[in-house]
């Protein structure tokens, strides 16, 4: 069979399809959460007694009695069965940045052998799946295997429509049987706590008497790609590793911009219409939708929420997004770089920190040099990023992530901070021990009278800065998109409660010695810019002279791959930061070095297996057949005395001899299994598995340019990118 056939029928099969059929939305009143069992359905389900005290807890994370857990189980039932039930799940969020869940029914028998319908409290606060079967470094063994789920009432629960039924679904914890954090969500919420502890702290030493609990918030924008499934189902790479191992670049990519915000393809946007139609009965805001600049490529935004409920929905929204993609026929890509030569994937986190008293604490107003409270804590993130630049780089750090940073998207590889130009003057005004009052942004007038004038914002947005001020909020670009974003939020979170207690404790001891409030904030901000101020950097972060300066001059780390970045872990400042905010035990914390270290090395060798067996079965055999039949045309037209030149054919053998010789390089280097160290094996995969693997690629690449295209074996990128 030619190995052209399945991309044709491939083609033919996408471009015959009949559409999906498209159904009118409904309004967005009728559809909002009504498939979330939130303070609105408790307020109808519950005595007044039982919702205030939920309620207290949902807002504040006080404790819930267990008499109350009763009451909130019974109604919970009553309410799902309500809408089709039959089953509940606790689902959780271990360390492997997808969602986990076991079913339940709500069934018992009785003595007569009926069957009735229980849930009680016991059975909403805790579950019991297997605590050794989940990543968790060293932990949990087979031997101690227990482990647990808990209800965590401050995320709601909900309904999960699927082809199959509907399921209950309860946001947990994961623990283990000693208590440690084997997930993603206990780390949040003490990140959280500490926090606000801190926080309570420097307010309280700026004059305010009514303080709520403090809350960080998130937004996180999702980029991914869509290629159709007939495609996807022909790439062995796509459908295992989520990227493409092999594929010579297009005649167009994305070079002539003109894809970016452009017309989104009808079918995607029937499918994006049935994804949101999807979040929003989930209480999830969906808010921009959008095409990305890369061919292919799209996003998605929602609104901010808490920071705990914005990492529940954002797990939701990445297997609704699958789920739905799939329904469409496509395949959904949330691999951070599924295409080489354009734009990859991320997941800009949108981190602020507030309260129901004091507003956006990340809010400057219209007057940020007086504004000191924002200035404190501002400059608290100043000096996080700078202290703990190395830990948020490797939170952010896989193998997936490693090929996206550093090119057309944010480089983490040095962590630096953009203010814009408003705030960068304010912050070294400080630092020379004074506070100004700042122009503002001015009037935007384009000479045209039909065109509204508007107040343009005091600074400019930095696309080539990993952590960026953009206005009442710091954005976190450097996070990838196929990554939960609680790993990130418990870094930056738990990086600003140790600043904020700093910064309090500073400002306790310079107000001892009499000094006005104004006067204090000053001497405490001017020391930390003194200390820190070198992360603040306005140019452009692709540059190599800023490499070079943030280096030599400045003294910030250059971190370019995930080898390099995971052992931040196991650094004594870092162990110190957790432990003293009650964020991660040193055990906990060493079992994510351990976890994350196995999963990057894990993805390389997978790939790089691929890799072999690719080039071995598909790629070889093409080029071979290519080379058979150019030999024998040769001879054949040779007999009738025409004389064709061999050089298409010696450079096509010269090729696949060197493609094979790399592979050969590769299988050996795969096959080393003793190491000294984990980072020894990161290393090995880092520095000989990438660099061979891309070798195959380089060769593979050049011979899909040159092989009779009815013969190559794989959908080319020409075809994934803009066949829809």
């Amino acid at each position: 069979m030619s190995g052209m056939t399945p991309r044709k029928n491939a083609i033919t099969e996408i471009t015959n399809r009949a559409p999906k059929s498209c159904k009118m939305p409904e309004p967005l009143t009728k559809i909002w959460a009504t498939d979330v069992f939130s303070l609105t359905a408790m307020e109808e389900a519950l005595s007044k007694n039982a919702f205030k005290a939920i309620k207290k807890t949902v807002q504040t994370g006080a404790t819930l009695d267990s008499a109350t857990a009763d009451i909130v189980a019974a109604a919970m039932k009553d309410w799902a069965i309500g809408k089709g039930v039959k089953f509940f799940s606790h689902i959780f969020y271990p360390m492997t940045n997808i969602t986990a869940e076991k079913h339940d029914g709500f069934i018992i028998t009785n003595s007569d052998g009926g069957a009735i319908t229980e849930f009680t409290g016991s059975l909403l606060i805790k579950g019991e799946p297997d605590g050794s079967s989940f990543p968790n470094g060293s932990l949990r063994m087979t031997n101690a295997a227990r482990g647990y789920t808990a209800w965590d009432p401050t995320s709601p629960a909900y309904v999960m429509h699927t082809a199959n039924g509907a399921t209950l679904m309860i946001p947990s914890v994961f623990m283990s049987w000693t208590g440690e954090a084997l997930d993603k969500k206990i780390p949040l919420l003490r990140s959280n706590k500490a926090m606000d502890k801190a926080a309570q702290k420097v307010l309280s030493l700026m004059g305010e008497t009514e303080i709520a609990t403090l809350n960080s918030s998130c937004g996180a924008e999702q980029e991914y790609f869509l290629v159709d499934e007939h495609f996807a189902n022909a790439r062995p790479d796509l459908l295992l590793a989520g990227r493409t191992l092999f594929g010579a670049p297009p005649a167009k990519g994305q070079q002539f911009d003109d894809h970016y915000f452009g017309a989104i393809p009808a079918r995607v946007q029937v499918f994006m219409q049935d994804f949101e139609d999807k979040l929003y009965r989930l209480g999830i805001p969906a808010k921009t939708h959008h095409n990305e600049v890369a061919p292919g490529q799209f996003e998605i935004a929602p609104y901010y929420e808490a920071a705990n409920v914005a990492a529940d929905h954002q797990q939701l929204l990445m297997t609704l997004m699958k789920s739905t993609a799939k329904e469409h026929g496509f395949l959904c890509l949330l691999h951070e770089k599924p295409f080489a030569g354009v734009n990859g994937s991320g997941k800009h986190v949108n981190w602020s920190v507030g309260n129901a008293t004091q507003g956006n604490l990340l809010d400057p107003g219209s007057t940020p040099h007086s504004n000191l409270n924002f200035l404190l804590f501002c400059g608290a993130v100043i000096r996080g990023v700078h202290k703990y630049g190395p830990l948020l780089r490797a939170v952010i750090a896989s193998a997936a992530n490693d090929h996206r940073l550093g090119a057309n998207e944010a480089p983490p590889a040095i962590l630096s901070v953009y203010l814009g130009t408003q705030l960068e003057s304010v912050f070294n005004d400080i630092k020379e021990g004074k506070l100004l009052e700042k122009a503002k942004g001015g009037l935007m007038d384009l000479g045209l009278s039909q065109i509204l004038q508007f107040e343009r914002d005091p600074g400019d947005r930095n696309r080539t800065s990993p952590f960026a001020f953009t206005g009442n909020r710091f954005e976190f670009r450097a996070v990838g998109s196929s990554q939960s974003v609680s790993g990130p939020l418990v870094a930056m979170n738990t990086m600003l409660a140790d600043s904020l207690n700093w910064i309090a404790d500073k400002l306790e001891a310079v107000m001892a010695k009499g000094e006005d409030q104004t006067a204090a904030v000053i001497t405490v901000l001017q020391e930390l810019m003194e200390l820190h101020g070198n992360v603040i950097f306005g140019g452009d972060g692709y540059s190599s002279e800023w490499h070079q300066e943030a280096v030599e001059k400045r003294g910030l780390k250059n971190i370019p791959t995930s080898a390099d970045a995971l052992p931040a872990f196991k650094e004594e400042s870092i162990i110190k930061l957790f432990e003293s905010t009650g964020v991660f035990s040193p055990a906990e914390l060493a079992s994510r070095f351990e976890v994350y270290s196995e999963q990057y090395i894990l993805t390389i060798e997978m790939e790089a297996k691929l890799v072999v067996g690719m080039a071995n079965t598909r790629i070889y055999p093409a080029t071979i057949e290519y080379l058979d039949s150019l030999s024998s045309t040769a001879t054949n037209l040779s007999k009738l005395n025409i004389t064709i030149s061999h050089n298409s054919i010696d450079e096509i053998a010269s090729e696949t001899d060197a493609m094979m010789a790399a592979v050969s390089k590769l299988k050996d280097a795969l096959s080393l299994a003793d190491f000294a160290s984990t980072e020894a094996h990161m290393n090995h995969c880092a520095d000989v598995l990438c660099p061979l693997m891309l070798e195959v690629r380089s060769h593979a690449d050049a011979l899909e340019l040159m092989v009779s295209d009815d013969l190559w074996p794989l959908p080319k990128y020409q075809e994934m990118l803009f066949i829809k």
